[in-house]
């Protein structure tokens, strides 16, 4: 049986990752920091979950070691997982910067390496990086998390052309504004604000994101790798 490693498996669109995944009949690794009911939330017994954060190396080499050994064949890897702690500049503390990096950027690197072994030895695997927007136009208040989203694409261009050889994808999705706790918190100003910049008119759904990433783990997509795809109702065409 297919299997797919998500990160920040529990709410938003690494949840709706999952069940769409799940749904294709992969059996599903999910990850995040809170002790999370991933069988209940999918309602399925194909799914296992690990308590874990991103930037715990030994944990996350002692769980694709696990991986590795089991009866699933790991086909792909979507890195979800992400925070923010948005400041203006000046004010921005040495914390919110360190923290956001290394959970956004340093913990791709860190759940990808062993992950891509076991890919290797497969002589099969898809990647999926979950980047932003805000990686490709950024947003003022997010130094931090602009940043660590565009390090998110030089990171997947550069690893797509290591691994193509090998029958490895690497792609980066960068959703844009998408129906979420952080749009509910919007009030109607700023909710106007972002829709006159958005051709479509309105806000994306997870479902949508994820039905994205199913496709760019399919055999419908093995000719595409390195790319970039916004699923942004057309706010930043590049």
């Amino acid at each position: 049986m297919k299997a797919v490693f998500v990160t920040g498996v529990s709410r938003g669109i690494g949840l709706e990752i999952a069940k769409v995944f799940s749904e294709d009949g992969y059996y599903i690794y999910g990850s995040s920091r809170s002790n999370f009911d991933l069988n209940k939330a999918l309602n399925t017994d194909n799914a296992k979950h690990f308590a874990l954060d991103v930037n715990d190396r030994n944990s996350i080499n002692d769980i694709f070691s696990e991986i590795a050994k089991s009866e699933f064949i790991l086909e792909c890897l979507i890195n979800n997982a992400g925070i923010t702690a948005d400041n203006i500049f000046l004010r921005m503390k040495e914390e919110e910067w360190d923290s956001v990096i290394e959970t956004n950027l340093t913990g791709i690197f860190n759940v990808t390496k062993p992950a891509v072994k076991i890919m290797v030895k497969n002589k099969f695997g898809r990647i999926i990086n979950i980047s932003s927007v805000s990686g490709l136009m950024g947003n003022p208040g997010q130094v931090n998390y602009s940043a660590s989203k565009a390090g998110i694409i030089g990171f997947s261009k550069s690893l797509a052309k290591e691994l193509a050889s090998r029958n490895i994808t690497v792609n980066t999705l960068c959703p844009g504004f998408i129906e979420s706790d952080m749009t509910d918190a919007m009030n109607e100003n700023q909710i106007q604000s972002a829709l006159e910049m958005i051709p479509t008119k309105r806000f994306g759904t997870s479902s949508e994101v994820a039905n994205t990433a199913l496709f760019l783990a399919s055999k419908n997509a093995n000719y595409i790798t390195g790319q970039t795809l916004s699923v942004d109702g057309g706010l930043f065409m590049h």
